[in-house]
């Protein structure tokens, strides 16, 4: 398996920072409480700083989906959709203990973080646009079909992992209790972005190693000359 940009991604997005976190043999009985809470503290204290839409992170992406076409009040990145719900209701949701992880760590950093059962994307996985014939299933099971030029992220069996780029991951691939490996992608487009997302996704890599005994995470930084990373299995 394979995970990569496509060439026009780059090319039409030369802010782009991407990198990729590979992580093999987690289980949903791992209790990494305390870096979800340190996460979340710092997530409160940039909420306490000022609105999330002012941030650069998130305005980076906001202007990103005007120029796709899309309502940035209308669709947001991830990111800030976590920090809009910890405004509103004071915590995040507790799901599965590695995507609680990485949910408080992109509230904390505002970058999207993706998290991705491996053992549901059917061969190399794309961020590309859309060709139209791709299909995108929601969290309630129903099928949607992304419109030609959508930007998403795509595997071989024409399925949409994501839809609108970081707007919203696919149920497809939502990790699960029965889920092992994991693909962590981060990708942000403000200034100083790629610093940011190695540190983040560097840090992310650390709590996970501590959680989960055994497990040894791989961060690969990918760029225009390097836009693809190869997984096992």
């Amino acid at each position: 398996m394979r995970f990569r940009h496509a060439p026009e991604i780059w090319a039409d997005h030369p802010t782009l920072a991407a990198g990729v976190l590979v992580v093999d043999g987690v289980s949903d009985r791992a209790a990494p409480d305390d870096p979800v809470e340190r996460y979340v503290d710092q997530a409160r204290e940039r909420l306490r700083n000022g609105p999330a839409s002012a941030l650069p992170q998130l305005q980076a992406w906001r202007r990103t989906f005007a120029a796709m076409g899309l309502k940035p009040t209308q669709y947001r990145c991830a990111a800030e959709s976590l920090l809009r719900r910890l405004g509103k209701d004071g915590t995040l949701p507790r799901i599965h203990p590695l995507v609680d992880l990485c949910n408080a760590a992109s509230a904390a950093a505002a970058i999207p973080v993706a998290a991705l059962d491996r053992d549901r994307v059917k061969g190399d996985l794309e961020v590309r646009r859309a060709h139209g014939d791709e299909t995108y299933t929601t969290f309630t099971g129903e099928v949607e079909r992304p419109p030609p030029g959508e930007v998403i992220f795509a595997d071989e069996a024409g399925q949409a992992h994501a839809r609108r780029w970081t707007h919203k991951q696919s149920g497809t691939s939502i990790v699960r209790p029965e889920t092992r490996d994991v693909l962590i992608v981060s990708e942000a487009l403000h200034p100083g972005a790629a610093a940011d997302v190695e540190a983040l996704l560097t840090a992310l890599a650390a709590d996970v190693a501590k959680a989960w005994p055994g497990v040894a995470p791989r961060v690969t930084i990918l760029t225009s000359t390097r836009p693809a990373v190869e997984l096992a299995g």
